[in-house]
């Protein structure tokens, strides 16, 4: 099977978390600009309070058997500090189901990508 992981960073970790995957073997990436809150409802500064957040979402598609090596990856690039903070973001998994290439309109692997050997974090 193949899986979309996406995951919703914090702006100042992008570059880490996509060097790591770069390093990791995975160097296709889809990265988008994102506004959002958490659980705790955005953030408030004084009388400011900010309702969405800027974040980037970073889309990373991989095979069933290297989902937890791209996720450790992605949690050990993004977490802040050594145990994590509140807003460091989260990451959804979701199947994809087929796959085209837009210039060729081939459709390029319905089950799973080719895999190749896994990298060590």
């Amino acid at each position: 099977m193949t899986l979309m992981v996406r995951a919703i960073i914090r702006p100042e970790k992008c570059a880490e978390v996509m060097q790591a995957l770069l390093d990791a073997g995975y160097p296709a990436v889809t990265k988008i600009d994102v506004y959002g809150r958490g659980k705790q409802g955005g953030l408030k500064i004084g009388n400011v309070v900010y309702d969405e957040l800027p974040k980037v979402c970073l889309m990373v598609v991989v095979p069933n058997s290297e989902k937890r090596f791209v996720i450790q990856t992605i949690l050990a690039s993004a977490r802040t500090g050594d145990t994590g903070a509140p807003g460091d973001g989260k990451i959804f998994v979701t199947p994809v189901e087929e796959v085209y290439t837009v210039s060729s309109g081939k459709q390029e692997y319905a089950a799973a990508p080719p895999t190749k050997p896994l990298a060590k974090v």
